[in-house]
């Protein structure tokens, strides 16, 4: 019997569009080995019937990839960047979603040079092209133009090649197939990785994520009309540290953060607040703070919703990471097994595919899917925002691998 739900993962890409959250690719941990999920399968969840559907895939397929950066545009769906078994990529997939092929096409540029091979990056769409900011990955050390933009990571080069975190903008017109980079303005948000961003209009937001060995939770500003940009210095107190978090607008003047791996390599489950004209951060209390959740995916809904899907928890450990390109041994964690915020459950139940699982029947996850966990918020006076928070499993939990970045 296949699958009827989408399978517990962290490092995918999940985006939102009409009627339907479309999930690709990202990892799981089966008997202690990296298991990249299928990457000619794409998974639809219906926001109105509550129900996952499978859609295999054909084309030109990407390679299974974690930390890639996707989103749509015009209806097609937009993979670039991430980490396959091969290391970082720079190459760039879409797909139509509304054709019913859902075949892939790898898109070679006409014009201008991509960005590096990076991976735990963040996107903006504006005016139907895509802005790419940040990330990690390499560089030959003749390609490092600006140390400002590029820090090196000392413990990771391989003769003229280097590792490091960037802080470079590059925008995508897929109409010419053109890439470009454009200069920006003001003081940029410093090199960095695995951080949040947002796009409110015509304005990108960066929030926190890893900066060498640290973590931090500062909020920048990218107008991308002028290519300006700014930073939005709190007036209240604000988030710890964090990377593997989100950020999403909930409405025209607020971003809701959720969740990340903070300063001290601890998961976490807080929801903040931040309201863009006072620069105050608000934390938002709930019952499920001991279900924390990192490097899961977060996308706006219908009606200020956030729709909340995969990620992973419980117990970290450092990695090795002193061999670029290499196997690294991976630090576990749990795939979440139950909502963040809950009132109201309807269980929609489906059996696993018995011919792809390697565990033991005892430590195999109970697949089941949360339809409506929800619970209003009162962000403002006048405004009721909902967060869904979607998962596939909430009573057992199976383990899901990432790496430190």
């Amino acid at each position: 019997m296949s699958e009827t739900v989408a399978r517990e993962r962290s490092g995918h890409t999940a985006a939102a569009d009409g009627q339907y959250l479309y999930v690709w690719g990202g990892y799981v941990s089966v008997a202690e080995h990296e298991v990249f999920l299928p990457n000619d399968e794409l998974w639809l969840y219906d926001l109105e019937t509550g129900l996952w559907l499978r859609r295999g895939m054909s084309g030109t397929v990407p390679p299974s990839l974690s930390g890639t950066c996707g989103c749509i545009v015009n209806g097609l769906l937009y993979i670039f960047g991430g980490c396959c078994d091969d290391g970082q990529t720079n190459e760039l997939y879409s797909v139509d979603l509304h054709d019913g092929a859902f075949s892939w096409k790898k898109l070679e540029p006409q014009s201008g040079s991509p960005p590096s091979p990076r991976d735990k990056l963040s996107c903006w769409v504006h005016k139907g092209r895509m802005v790419y900011f940040g990330g990690y990955g390499h560089k030959l050390r003749s390609d490092i133009r600006d140390p400002k933009s590029f820090a090196v990571d000392e413990a990771s080069w391989a003769e003229d090649v280097f590792w490091g975190w960037s802080s470079e903008t590059h925008e995508f017109d897929p109409g010419s197939r053109r890439w470009t980079e454009p200069q920006t303005f003001g003081r940029a948000p410093a090199p960095r990785a695995a951080h949040a961003s947002a796009t409110i209009g015509s304005k990108g937001f960066v929030c926190g994520g890893r900066i060498k060995e640290t973590r931090t939770c500062d909020v920048f500003c990218l107008d991308l009309n002028s290519w300006t940009w700014s930073e939005i210095v709190s007036c209240s107190v604000s988030p710890s540290g964090r990377s593997w978090h989100t950020l999403s607008p909930v409405s025209d003047s607020a971003l809701f953060l959720f969740g990340g791996l903070s300063e001290d390599c601890r998961p976490m489950s807080d929801g903040w607040l931040l309201d863009l004209e006072t620069r105050v951060w608000a934390r938002k209390e709930h019952p499920h703070e001991d279900k924390p959740r990192l490097w899961h995916s977060a996308c706006p809904g219908r009606d200020s919703d956030v729709i909340v899907f995969g990620g992973s928890h419980d117990y970290i450990l450092l990695v090795d990471k002193a061999m670029p390109g290499l196997h690294r041994k991976p630090f576990q964690c749990v795939s979440v097994p139950d909502p963040v915020f809950t009132t109201q459950a309807e269980a929609r139940c489906g059996e696993p595919d018995q011919q792809n699982i390697t565990e033991p029947i005892q430590n195999r996850p109970v697949i089941r899917f949360i339809r409506s966990y929800c619970v209003t918020l009162y962000f403002t006076v006048s405004l009721i925002h909902k967060l869904h928070v979607l998962t596939d499993d909430i009573t057992v939990s199976s383990r899901a691998a990432i790496y430190i970045n």
